[in-house]
């Protein structure tokens, strides 16, 4: 008998992923891709489960690293203000 699995269409967060690795706070980001190539293969084989947890985990760490990367931005702009 012949298991036939169907793809999951749960997001992977790659362009999010890439954007945090690149241009906001690059560990977490790194780990976001990590995150995001777990989905796609789940996405491949069908496992919806575990698609989405790692679909889950994928989006809190490029919030984590977008609110890092603000926070990073503002103290630095400030400290140029008052430190000339």
């Amino acid at each position: 008998m012949e298991v036939t699995t169907t793809p999951t269409n749960v997001p992977t967060y790659l362009v999010s992923s890439i954007f945090t690795t690149l241009f906001l706070f690059w560990p977490i980001g790194i780990a976001a891709l990590v995150f995001s190539y777990k989905v796609h293969e789940a996405n491949k084989v069908g496992a919806l489960e575990k698609a989405s947890e790692a679909s889950r985990t994928a989006k809190i760490l490029n919030i984590v690293g977008l609110v890092i990367g603000i926070v990073f931005s503002i103290i630095a702009f400030v400290l140029k203000l008052t430190l000339g």
